[in-house]
């Protein structure tokens, strides 16, 4: 990511005006060829300064080289490089970046294939790190959590991974980070968001669901008639001994 500032513009027409004042305060006017060579001059300085000039974003670190090796972590704020001798390879971004990635037609441990939506939220704390220990350090996170996630889904059930995406986040944080703490990288959460399975698969655990709340029903009923035959069975104590008082109900 370059970083572009107009600071080093605003130098470069100062450093110019100064160069056709000095022009004309010595000579008197700007067209004579010891003018041209003082605003020449004055150019060449004003070039040099805005090419030395830099600015990084408070969210924004430098990488300095100088001469093929790291120089120094510039940023944020303004900061001067030599011209020709340091240049900047890389700005990194330090702030939160969230990064979507998935799993598709990855088996489980029951040997069901299932497709798995995660996203990650990382960040950078080692700025050297990522950017002279890895070469492009997002496609490395991108890869990394995709094959943290096959391996976990490889790992679990399928019912767990139903029930229990909590603690597929927690594992896949611990094993993401583990893989990008080399690079300086430091992975914050990680959340899966939907798991899909086949649909003959929903189709058939839907009909297991509805089979199993009619068993319960039918439980609940079956039991519910036990206890009305209780009830009756006490009820009709009461009048084993009383023929008037059966009379009676009987009536009613």
């Amino acid at each position: 990511m370059k970083n572009v500032s107009s600071i080093s513009s605003l130098f470069f027409v100062v450093v110019a005006l100064i160069g056709f004042c000095a022009a004309y305060i010595v000579n008197g006017e700007l067209s004579s060829p010891s003018s041209m060579t003082i605003i020449t001059l004055f150019g060449l300085v004003g070039i040099l300064i805005a090419w030395s000039t830099k600015v990084a974003n408070q969210w924004s670190r430098a990488i300095v080289l100088r001469l093929g090796k790291f120089q120094s972590l510039k940023g944020p704020g303004i900061f001067f490089i030599i011209p020709i001798i340091d240049y900047i390879p890389y700005w990194i971004d330090i702030r939160v970046i969230s990064t979507s990635f998935k799993a598709e037609k990855t088996l489980t441990k029951d040997t069901v294939p299932v497709d798995v939506d995660a996203v990650l939220f990382w960040k950078v704390i080692d700025p050297k790190k990522a950017s002279l220990d890895v070469a492009d350090y997002y496609s490395a996170i991108s890869w990394a959590s995709q094959t943290a996630l096959r391996d976990v889904i490889g790992k679990t059930m399928l019912a767990d991974m139903l029930e229990g995406r909590d603690k597929i986040s927690a594992m896949l944080q611990t094993i993401i980070d583990e893989r990008t703490e080399p690079w300086g990288i430091n992975v914050i959460s990680v959340e899966v968001k939907d798991v899909l399975i086949p649909q003959g698969l929903e189709a058939a655990m839907s009909m297991q669901a509805q089979a199993e709340r009619e068993r319960q029903a039918r439980v609940i009923l079956g039991d519910s008639e036990r206890q009305i035959a209780e009830m009756f069975n006490e009820a009709s104590k009461s009048y084993a001994d009383n023929p008037t008082a059966f009379h009676l109900r009987a009536m009613n």
